[in-house]
């Protein structure tokens, strides 16, 4: 498997009187076709670190590699490319826009980037709408659809620019047991079955248990990891 994504050594340290250690020296690489979790008590810096991944957040010092390439001292606008062109998320309160339908919630990022015709786009949306199974709930509002059907349409959303990073925080920390499991078997097939790198912060040891790579945090380190892969 190769890195889709590499940490070296990062930290960040939020100033002021007394400054605050979020992440501290953090290294590990993230693969293409596993299903990463991090895992660790409240406040351990779990979501600072993924935000770091994403590109969201900017490390104090260390450095990012996204395929193989130093991103941390990139632009802000070349960093939002990069997510929008590669990385996809899925958040723990789906942050769907609530005027627009599942479809058109889908295709946003898909226009956003630019790369495909009108009906080119319409299509792509569609099968990946169909793909989380709901292409029959297309026209639909999130207020009309329920809590895990607006979580798969989240996931749809992240899958829209084929990305090969995808990063979940908390992505069934607001769903019902059923419908947790029915998300966590989606974000497994896209490591298992599409080749894809999937990270998620949970403090689900249950869904801990079924990924791949498990990363244990502690006050802003990472203090264990667990790799499940057959040798």
């Amino acid at each position: 498997m190769s890195a889709i994504l590499e940490a070296h050594a990062l930290e960040r340290v939020l100033p002021g009187d007394v400054p605050v250690t979020l992440v501290h020296d953090v290294s590990l690489q993230v693969e293409a076709g596993a299903f990463t979790t991090i895992v660790g008590p409240s406040g351990c810096g779990k979501s600072s670190l993924l935000y770091l991944l994403g590109l969201i957040d900017r490390p104090t010092s260390g450095e990012l590699l996204v395929e193989g390439r130093e991103v941390s001292r990139l632009s802000g606008d070349e960093r939002a490319r990069i997510r929008l062109a590669r990385f996809g998320f899925v958040f723990q309160f789906h942050f769907l826009l609530p005027e627009f339908s599942a479809l058109e919630n889908v295709l946003l990022p898909i226009q956003r980037l630019g790369q495909l015709t009108r009906q080119e786009a319409h299509r792509k949306a569609l099968g990946l709408l169909a793909g989380v199974g709901l292409e029959e709930k297309q026209a639909k509002t999130p207020d009309r659809l329920s809590g895990g059907e607006r979580q798969r349409v989240a996931i749809a959303r992240a899958l829209a620019n084929d990305p090969v990073l995808i990063l979940g925080d908390e992505p069934t920390g607001n769903l019902d047991s059923h419908n947790s499991a029915r998300v966590v078997e989606t974000l497994r097939a896209l490591a298992h079955e599409q080749g894809r790198a999937v990270v998620c912060v949970t403090h689900d040891t249950g869904i801990a248990e079924l990924s791949d790579i498990q990363i244990e945090m502690l006050d802003g380190r990472v203090e264990k990891v667990i790799d499940r892969r057959p040798a």
